[in-house]
């Protein structure tokens, strides 16, 4: 068969159009309009066929690349012997199978019973993860499969999500799933094994390859050739719908097939994806298909439950404010969107509970006030927040059962060794939570200074990754801003987070008269499945301790 290269189609207008997944792997038999990959540009997302029948013999091209109109994507082995071949072809054909009748007989009954004996058989078979493309530890974020299942080859195994985008990865065979080997949140890259797969049939002896090899594509022809038949007498467009969504209801949480960018769009809107109608090719979900079920569900009787809020709580209806007085709708930035559903699943997943408390800190902003020529002499702003720091990394020390995180299973907590404290920044994109690392190993000046230089970097977005991850505690001050009190929502995997409002001047009583103190008022929130409330008393009242005479971090 000969090699010809695969070449991007006329794209229109669009140009440096990004590859967002590759539907075909090395190796697989494709036939004519066949999708081959998915391109997304700005408009829109688009499947790109494949103009001829053969077989994949090279990928030019990954997911996250960016093409244009001719650009070569595929090189492919293109499929002969068609109906139309030269009759010199069908001669040659003809006397092969000739020739190959002419041969003796006990070598055919050799090679019809060899494959005989071995069309039972089975063998079991791990299943890898092909080339992605260069990427490296690759979050799962969905298996499809499960032990027992039966699967067909080109079945979705798993979802794998990067940085740039998701990707399904295919079965290469059919079979039954015999153990999995990877699960939801695992990593993986090219080579790791996913599933172990039971495969029914034999390979056939060398000698019945050629006769074998012709009959499997002759038959995937024929069925190809069929079904642009059947395709015109398929149901109208509404039926195709009603059968989708009958058959999603009875087969809920089976394989979804959809693209990274309608994935992203569905988390995007709180869309669950067991119930959008696809209306595709091969039953996939487009961006069209989302927009429909979100326009559908916002239109729906006001009586209706809508389904999307999470754990079984119906969402809010959408109201039309327009009838009201002038409105503008306002995109929400991606940081906000981000801190929203973070705290929507902590809030939702954490039973948190509040205590309250109140630290005499007047001693401590004497001595802070008298620190200010030292301050300017370092080039360092001495706020109340390094001594904060310096008091809960004391604080945790004392208290371990503050410093661990739960494990997913629910059965045991994970004791952290090290004190790692974020601190909530407020920035014009959002709220951003850089981690002061080693805060017990550190005095109260280098914690001032690192302080001000996250600070810094997180109003002017340069905060990386690595800058924001791996807190055992936040803290989050409204000082500046005035308040008597207030409750953060805990920031899991974190077990405990702190809230410091405004100090104020209270009279307190002592030695037999009530005296002006400064008062600094502050609440610890708390995952109340891995700390009870004994212990976050003691830590409360330990903070106070702390925080109303600081030689007490000394010691």
């Amino acid at each position: 068969m000969p090699v010809e290269n695969i070449k991007v189609p006329d794209l229109g207008d669009s140009s440096d159009v990004e590859v967002i997944e590759i539907l075909v792997n090395e190796g697989d038999s494709v036939q004519e309009n066949d999708s081959l990959l998915v391109l997304e540009s700005d408009k829109a997302a688009m499947e790109i066929p494949s103009p001829k029948s053969g077989v994949i013999k090279k990928i030019l091209v990954k997911v996250g690349d960016q093409v244009n109109e001719g650009h070569e994507i595929f090189a492919m082995d293109i499929e002969g012997g068609s109906e139309e071949a030269p009759a010199e072809e069908k001669e040659e054909a003809s006397a092969e199978s000739e020739s190959a009748a002419d041969e003796p007989a006990s070598e055919a009954d050799s090679s019809d019973s060899e494959p005989a004996a071995e069309a039972g058989a089975t063998s079991v078979e791990t299943i890898k993860v092909p080339d992605i493309g260069g990427d490296s530890d690759v979050e799962i974020i969905e298996v499809h499969v499960a032990v027992g299942d039966e699967i067909s080859a080109e079945d979705a195994l798993i979802t794998l999500e990067s940085d740039k985008a998701a990707m399904d990865v295919p079965s290469p065979k059919g079979g039954v799933v015999k153990s999995l080997k990877i699960k939801v949140g695992d990593k993986v890259s090219e080579g790791s094994d996913i599933i172990e797969l039971e495969v029914q049939g034999a390979a056939p002896a060398p000698a019945a390859e050629k006769p074998a090899k012709a009959s499997q594509s002759s038959a995937p022809a024929a069925d190809k050739k069929a079904a642009p038949a059947t395709a015109k007498e398929e149901p109208s467009l509404a039926a195709k719908q009603e059968a989708f969504a009958e058959e999603a209801a009875a087969n809920k949480g089976s394989r979804i097939y959809a693209g990274p960018a309608v994935r992203k769009l569905a988390r995007e809107l709180g869309v669950d994806l067991t119930q959008v109608n696809g209306t595709g090719s091969r039953g996939r979900i487009q961006k069209e298909d989302i927009h429909e079920f979100v326009k559908a569900r916002i239109n729906a009787p006001a009586t209706a439950t809508v389904s999307g809020g999470g754990a079984g709580i119906p969402s809010v209806a959408d109201i039309d404010f327009s009838q009201f007085g002038e409105v503008e709708e306002v995109a929400m930035s991606k940081l906000h969107k981000v801190t929203a559903a973070n705290m929507h699943r902590n809030w939702l997943n954490v039973p948190a509970v509040a205590q309250f408390n109140e630290a005499d800190v007047t001693d401590l902003e004497d001595f802070r006030n008298a620190q200010r020529k030292v301050a300017e002499k370092k080039g360092v702003k001495l706020t109340p927040l390094p001594f904060l720091l310096k008091a809960c990394a004391k604080v945790l020390q004392e208290y371990p059962q503050f410093n661990v995180s739960l494990h997913s299973s629910g059965e045991k907590l994970i004791q952290k060794k090290y004190i790692h404290i974020g601190v909530a920044v407020a920035t014009p994109a959002g709220l951003m939570v850089p981690v002061i690392r080693d805060v017990d190993k550190k005095d109260v000046w280098q914690l001032a200074a690192e302080m001000a230089e996250l600070g810094e970097k997180a109003k002017s977005r340069r905060l990386t990754k690595d800058d924001m991850q791996g807190a055992c505690f936040t803290i989050s001050s409204l000082g500046a801003l005035g308040g008597t009190g207030f409750t953060p929502i805990v920031n899991a995997p974190e077990v405990g987070i702190l809230g410091v409002s405004k100090t104020q001047v209270k009279p307190v009583y002592i030695n037999n008269e009530f005296v002006p103190r400064q008062m600094l008022p502050f609440s610890l929130c708390y995952d109340h499945r891995a700390v009870n409330g004994v212990d976050a008393g003691m830590f409360a009242t330990r903070l106070a301790e702390l925080l109303s005479d600081i030689r007490l971090l000394m010691m």
